[in-house]
């Protein structure tokens, strides 16, 4: 299994973050091909009770290698990240992984 992970920073206007990413980025996201998954976490601060560096981060899993670039590659790939750019470009840093375990 492989995951696309996006570490989003803290937005200047929370609510419109929120309201753009729940109504317009996640439906995008979720037409992608393959995605098995999509896992959104927002912070809540550390465990010695600071402020988290991030404000969320979202996992998309994926069979594997091969089926993370064909989504990214498809329109609905594409179209997901246009709109990622255009509302979230400053503040997201992107990374991809293999699952080495699962519980």
């Amino acid at each position: 299994m492989v995951k696309l992970v996006a570490l989003y920073k803290h937005p200047e206007a929370h609510e419109e973050f929120d309201k753009h990413y729940e109504e317009v980025h996640t439906p995008l996201v979720e037409k992608m091909p393959g995605l098995k998954k999509l896992e959104v976490t927002r912070m809540q601060g550390t465990p010695m009770g600071g402020d988290a560096k991030f404000y969320m981060e979202a996992a998309m899993y994926f069979e594997d290698r091969a089926a993370l670039d064909a989504a990214m590659s498809s329109p609905e790939g594409r179209a997901s990240a246009k709109d990622l750019m255009g509302f979230a470009g400053p503040l997201v840093t992107m990374m991809i992984g293999e699952v080495a375990r699962e519980n």
